[in-house]
């Protein structure tokens, strides 16, 4: 009999829910005819302070709002009538059934499990639409210019991470689970070398900040140092680069790009390493070079970073602490400052400065996996997450976050321009978001059947040293990309 009271609750409440939320939608919709009227009444009133073009925006909006609501007043009706039968259905099978209360108890359980189940379709369908006009308004706020300009395809699976030089010749280096990392001109999108040196997945790739050395991290165990020399190719005449590529082909769906797997093969081919760091227990996946290059720290799953001398390949430091494997590490660029990220949700600040103390911060603001965490130029850390989140923090008090930004997806490896000082924010669902410090969304890249990542997106990497890509991102479709990302001042400045 408790079980028999508690669903009859149940489906009385649900049922109560579903009357006042189609009451409310049919309130909605008996002033259909009225909304627009109102809408234009509105807009004519300020005709002297819109502008023609953001008036006919703001009425094709209030047109989409009215369609929205009128499609969720449809899907409400019938719904409804799938509930009528539903209990019709269960009542007829309630006459038949043997046992008494049992009996009733189960087919009241049964009702009350497939009401639950329409009230949450019904729940979905109002967010997703909800969103979408959301989303609508949203579009309409972002004046930046965020266009594709060069695609680098060769991988033969999904790119961990990317990273540009920091020296002349400016190339971009990619990191890819086909075991090997690649250099590419930025200007034609061709590969101007091979690393195979690895016997795993290579997860991340640095460049040193004055030779011409990287510094890749491997599924291996290990992290190698390797020289390259690379010569650009001299610049081609503009053409038609839409027929370069299929769009409508998912590489990540094929065994091989065709077309594209001998390309790679023609590139020169690094295969041993000048220096190999193996002092871990699991697998290395990331690693950074130190401000002036003459140290190197790797993060690694057996929960420690390793601080190396690069010039006798010595282990220096064991960094110990997390409590779970290591996602990431990052280097400040003018101090000798580490930061760690583990799956334990936390991310550690490792001060390095004073050579007779180490001192390390652990800091909590995160409630899954801290995915990345890096420095900014000056006082700031900003830290992206599994739990949807960024947060911006300051290195002058780190007891809670300065900034919180909030996503509806997963944030993979973040990173932060150094000029303008944007956070570019790749998802696990494809998408690329732009913010600024303060948390201001400022817009999300392209992204459609025919250009931008059909994946998941792992990393972004800023590049202002070139004016026509100044950002890059990589994922799963086995692609990095070039963006030319234009922000005007003003939209920076709100």
């Amino acid at each position: 009999m408790p079980v028999e009271s508690g669903n009859s609750a149940v489906a009385r409440q649900a049922k109560q829910k579903r009357k006042s939320h189609s009451l409310s939608i049919r309130r909605t919709n008996s002033t259909e005819q009225e909304r627009p009227s109102i809408h234009r009444d509105m807009l004519e009133a300020q005709d002297s302070k819109l502008p023609m073009a953001l008036r006919s925006t703001l009425l094709d909006l209030f047109g989409q709002i009215e369609r929205e609501f009128e499609n969720l007043y449809l899907e409400n009706i019938e719904l409804r009538r799938e509930i009528e039968s539903l209990n019709e259905r269960l009542a007829g099978e309630g006459q038949t059934v043997d046992g008494g209360d049992l009996g009733k108890g189960a087919l009241k359980t049964k009702a009350s499990h497939s009401t639950s189940q329409l009230s949450q379709k019904l729940k979905t369908t109002y967010k997703a639409s909800t969103s979408k006009i959301v989303s609508s308004f949203k579009a309409t706020t972002s004046r930046a210019v965020c266009q594709l300009v060069k695609e680098y395809v060769g991988h033969r699976d999904g790119i961990w991470d990317l990273s540009v030089t920091r020296t002349q010749p400016l190339v971009l280096g990619t990191a890819s689970a086909d075991h090997c990392a690649m250099l590419w001109s930025i200007e034609t999108g061709k590969c101007l070398l091979k690393y195979a040196g690895h016997a795993g997945s290579v997860n991340s790739i640095k460049f040193h900040p004055t030779e011409q050395m990287a510094l890749t991290a491997s599924g291996d165990q290990t992290a190698h140092i390797w020289r390259y020399m690379v010569q650009l190719p001299l610049p081609q005449p503009p053409s038609d680069t839409s027929a370069s590529l299929d769009d409508d082909v998912d590489f990540s769906d094929k065994d091989d790009a065709d077309g594209d797997a001998d390309g790679p093969t023609e590139c020169p081919t690094v295969r041993l390493a000048s220096t190999t760091l193996k002092s871990h227990q699991g697998v290395v996946i990331a690693a950074d070079w130190l401000v002036g290059g003459k140290q190197v720290v790797t993060a690694s799953w057996d929960r420690a970073a390793n601080l190396y001398d690069v010039e006798t390949s010595e282990l220096v430091h064991t960094l110990t602490g997390h409590d779970q494997e290591l996602t990431h590490c990052c280097t400040h660029p003018t101090q000798r400052l580490v930061v760690t990220s583990s799956r334990d949700t936390t991310f550690r600040l490792w001060d390095f400065r004073d050579p007779s103390i180490h001192s390390v911060n652990v800091f909590q603001g995160h409630t899954d996996t801290v995915t990345s965490a890096v420095f900014t130029v000056g006082d700031n850390v900003v830290s992206g997450s599994d739990d949807r989140t960024v947060k911006v923090w300051d290195l002058k008090n780190m007891r809670s976050p300065i900034a919180t930004i909030r996503t509806d997806s997963a944030v993979n490896r973040i990173s932060v321009s150094a000029n303008q000082r944007i956070i570019a924010l790749p998802h696990d669902n494809r998408q690329v978001r732009l913010f600024d410090m303060t948390g201001v969304r400022l817009a999300r890249l392209p992204r459609s059947n025919r250009q931008g990542h059909r994946r998941m997106v792992c990393c972004s990497a800023w590049n202002e040293e070139n004016q026509a890509c100044n950002l890059f991102t990589c994922g799963f479709d086995r692609q990095a990309i070039g963006w030319n990302i234009n922000i005007p001042a003003l939209l920076q400045d709100k």
